[in-house]
Formats: C-alpha cells, sequence, structure tokens
C-alpha cells in the first residue's frame, strides 16, 4: 500500500496534543460569554480565557524575525473593527504573568488597536515545547522565510538537542529536506538576504551551494539578479564556469597565457605529491610571469574533513 505524501499535515493539534478544540483554531470564535483570567470557573485546555494585555509578554523562542509594519496595521485596523477572530495560544509563567507560544503578530497588532484583553488558549509548556509549537505554527502559516526556516531547524537541532531525523518526524518532513533547508545557511550572508527577501528563490539558492567559492557564490548571485536569471539559467551559468575552470580546457578560450608546457618539473612533481598525499584532484595553473596557484578540489565536506584528517596526522 503506498504511503501518503510527508508534508506538515501532524500540525499543531499533534504537538499541542489531543485536545479537543485544537481544530478550532482558525474558526471565528465569540467572545461575549468568555471567562477571564482569574475566574473560578473550571476550563479546560479547549477553552478560551480573555487575558490582560499587560500580563503578556512576546515568546523568547521566536523565529520570526521580522513584522512586516504595514501588514501589523491593517490587521490592526480589521480588529478595531472586527475584535481578534482566531485566539493567541500562551503558557503560564511562575509570576501570574504569561508568554506567547503562538499569535505574537496577531497580539502585536491588539497592542495597536488597543485592546486592553486578548482571547487566548492557555497551554502547559516547557522552553522545547514552546520553540517546537512556534516553529511548526509558523512554518503552517507560511509566515517565514526560507533562512528563518532554516535557523529555525537549526534551534532546535542546537537548543533542544534533536538530531535532524527527530525534528523531521516532529515536523513531518522528511530527514532530506531538514537538511537542505539548514544548509541554506552556509550560503554567504549577503546571498541570504536576497533569498529573505525574494530576490532570488530556494531553487537558486541550492544551484549556488553547489559553488564551493563563497565570493564565487555572491557574484552570481547578483548576476542572476541583474539578468533575470531563472534556476535552469543559473545552473548552466554554473556549469559553464566549471567546463572554464577544468584544466584540460585552459588551453581554449582566453586562458592563452596558463600552460602546461611553462610548468617547470619541480612543480608538475609538487602537484602529484599533494594528490598523493590528500588522495585527491588537485589543479595547478601558472602563467608566463611564473605566478600561479595549486588548487585542492573536493565535492562534499566529508572530503574536506578527509583531507583535515591527513593534515593532522602528517
Amino acid at each position: 500500500m503506498s504511503q501518503p505524501p510527508r508534508g506538515l499535515g501532524r500540525g499543531l493539534s499533534a504537538i499541542l496534543g489531543d485536545i479537543s478544540g485544537a481544530d478550532d483554531l482558525r474558526k471565528p470564535v465569540s467572545y461575549k460569554d468568555k471567562e477571564k483570567v482569574g475566574s473560578t470557573t473550571p476550563h479546560s485546555a479547549a477553552d478560551v480565557l480573555l487575558v490582560p494585555v499587560d500580563r503578556i509578554s512576546p515568546n523568547p523562542y521566536q523565529p520570526r524575525l521580522s513584522f512586516d509594519s504595514e501588514e501589523l496595521e491593517g490587521l490592526a485596523s480589521s480588529i478595531r473593527a472586527l475584535g481578534l477572530i482566531t485566539p493567541i495560544t500562551v503558557r503560564r509563567c511562575n509570576d501570574g504573568k504569561y508568554q506567547i507560544i503562538s499569535g505574537e503578530r496577531r497580539y502585536r497588532a491588539c497592542q495597536m488597536a488597543g485592546l486592553t484583553e486578548i482571547p487566548a488558549y492557555i497551554r502547559e509548556a516547557d522552553d522545547q515545547g514552546m520553540l517546537e509549537m512556534a516553529i511548526v505554527e509558523n512554518v503552517q502559516r507560511q509566515n517565514l522565510d526560507p533562512i528563518e526556516i532554516a535557523l529555525s531547524f537549526q534551534r532546535l537541532i542546537t537548543e533542544c538537542k534533536l538530531t535532524q531525523e527527530q525534528m523531521a518526524d516532529r515536523l513531518g518532513k522528511s530527514r532530506s529536506s531538514v537538511a537542505n533547508q539548514i544548509r541554506l545557511l552556509q550560503l554567504p550572508i549577503k546571498v541570504q538576504h536576497d533569498l529573505k527577501v525574494g530576490q532570488i528563490s530556494v531553487g537558486h539558492a541550492k544551484v549556488l551551494l553547489s559553488v564551493n567559492d563563497a565570493d564565487l557564490q555572491a557574484k552570481l548571485c547578483d548576476y542572476t539578479i541583474k539578468n533575470g536569471l531563472n534556476v535552469r539559467q543559473l545552473e548552466q551559468k554554473v556549469k559553464q564556469l566549471s567546463s572554464k575552470s577544468d584544466p584540460a580546457s585552459e588551453s581554449k578560450g582566453d586562458s592563452k597565457n596558463i600552460t602546461t608546457d611553462n610548468i617547470p618539473e619541480i612543480h608538475k612533481s609538487l602537484c602529484k605529491e599533494c594528490a598523493r598525499f590528500f588522495k585527491g584532484k588537485i589543479s595547478l595553473k601558472r602563467n608566463e610571469n611564473g605566478k600561479g596557484s595549486l588548487t585542492i578540489n573536493f565535492n562534499s565536506d566529508a572530503e574536506i574533513n578527509r583531507f583535515l584528517d591527513a593534515l593532522k596526522n602528517s
């Protein structure tokens, strides 16, 4: 029997637990008769309570790094006219206050709208649970840009001590998908910024990750934006550059000053010894003036680690 496609299908209901109201988080609710915080009336996790704004603090594990001011003002205007339709979710703190688990954007808009109380689901959660809920809620709502998602995944690994496999299981995603998302953090900061603001797509970013030189990644990113390249066109550009850097093609094009004929035997011997030592491909270039470069080629981070081990053990 074929397996259903994996995705973020587990959702908040899976992470928040087995509560009857978890599926109602996005349904309009009337708060006229809702209990206020401090009421002695028994309530379950599915109940919505009115919590004073001044007793709520933002989520310290908020994965979202920025909030659009125009969008906030638009939401605040809607709240002034109709009230808050979807409750936020908070947890109790020892000092009688509350921390937001999910819904900080709505919380900020309520503040702008001048509300003194906010409807909220109140949940019990530790720090790890808070971080997980906040990340899943934001990813589900597609509120995070690719870099924010990557940083959030990295936080789950470092702060919650999760493996990629454990995190993938919690998020309902494949391990390779999680790994590829985190790899975006290997890009230069400038390229990450262009990805955050939508100048390039995740597809473009994955192609740039195949380039080993950070400066070249940044230049290719600028070139892509300036010329409006799609992902396929960027792939072709990278292939062209790769073929030009191949020593076998150096005699072609405008590389007439870089030849194998003017490389002394001692340089060739150096290249051979390095290749033997690193057990990898070594490229040597030298111009007519005697200047050149020795390049160690690699295909993965695992090879880099092998090179480092060879140096340490030498």
